[in-house]
């Protein structure tokens, strides 16, 4: 019986990480040691990002929500806002405040004002 040889896996599993590090900058792209552990740094920032995005998100959704409130009323805050929405019962998420806040401030304008007077 022939012997077997690896070569047709180990070349598909060094063309799987070199197609993967397609457009990185000089042996990051060419070599397949320094490739792999570009690709595998970039995994885990792939990873760790996927998570950062969606506090950056809710972050910037809260500073939206907060410009818009204080724009319609001086004297309240964001927690009061919120405070109130809960108070008045309305359970609307953080996205889609921010999203009226901006193409429909008439709808959030009546938000704000079911808000303070729930307060």
């Amino acid at each position: 019986m022939s012997r077997t040889k690896g070569g047709t896996v180990t070349h598909r599993r060094h063309k799987k990480v070199l197609d993967a590090a397609k457009g990185y900058y000089g042996n990051r792209s060419r070599n397949f040691r320094t490739a792999t552990q570009a690709v595998d740094k970039a995994n885990q920032y792939a990873t760790r990002d996927r998570k950062a995005r969606k506090r950056q998100f809710r972050a910037l959704w809260i500073q939206r929500i907060n410009a818009a409130v204080r724009a319609f009323d001086e004297t309240m805050t964001y927690s009061r806002f919120i405070n109130g929405l809960a108070l008045a019962g309305i359970e609307v998420d953080r996205k889609v405040l921010a999203d009226l806040a901006i193409h429909e401030p008439d709808a959030f304008g009546a938000i704000v004002q079911q808000a303070r007077a729930a307060l």
